[in-house]
């Protein structure tokens, strides 16, 4: 389908381009939602007339999405999530997710869209993304996910969390290392109890 677009689109285009696109995304996104119109001799010279008006429009937005960088750039994006023993999430967190925790905890209100995270997280770790707050205005982001907000605090500080057999490895030095202790407190306190026995 032939359009008009009256916002700049990342990668289509900037206002006022006639573009071609697929008709289920002009009919289904961008013009139920302003950013474009169907293209005609009519429409052509109909956005000419409003050209100033949406160009001061954009403008705008992008002073706006630039006002908003700061609170993305702080807004915390962690998940607690179930998973199973290899690390691998009982669903999955979604751009629809990433939208909905950048509004409650920094009350920046955006589509999932506008997430460009591509395929939804499905395992436990940390992920970079971008929250495109304006075409012209794309913040990166980083996204945790884990089981428990201990996790999580290991994920920022950079640790690598281990699952399934790599944990239970872990899970074995540790005893080993406990038992080793518990050996060394024993002669320490059988070495202690000779040097009395000698003393007296």
């Amino acid at each position: 389908m032939k359009i008009i677009l009256t916002e700049k689109i990342a990668k289509l285009g900037n206002i006022g381009d006639t573009v071609d696109v697929a008709t289920g995304y002009a009919r289904n996104y961008l013009l139920p939602n302003g950013k474009a119109m169907r293209w005609s001799k009519q429409n052509e010279a109909a956005f000419e007339q409003k050209k100033a008006e949406l160009v001061a429009m954009q403008d705008a937005a992008i002073k706006t999405a630039t006002g908003n960088v700061k609170s993305v750039e702080d807004a915390k994006f962690y998940f607690i999530r179930s998973a199973g023993d290899t690390g691998h999430l009982y669903g999955s967190v979604s751009s629809r997710d990433i939208a909905r925790l950048l509004k409650d905890v920094a009350g920046i209100a955006i589509e999932s869209a506008q997430v460009l995270l591509g395929n939804p997280i499905k395992t436990i770790g940390a992920f970079d993304t971008k929250i495109a707050l304006h075409a012209d205005v794309i913040v990166p982001v980083k996204v945790y996910v884990a089981q428990t907000a201990d996790e999580i605090d290991a994920l920022v500080a950079g640790k690598v969390l281990t699952f399934g057999t790599n944990k239970k490895v872990e899970e074995e030095e540790t005893l080993e290392e406990a038992i080793e202790e518990a050996i060394e407190e024993i002669q320490a306190e059988e070495i202690t109890e000779a040097i009395e026995e000698t003393v007296e």
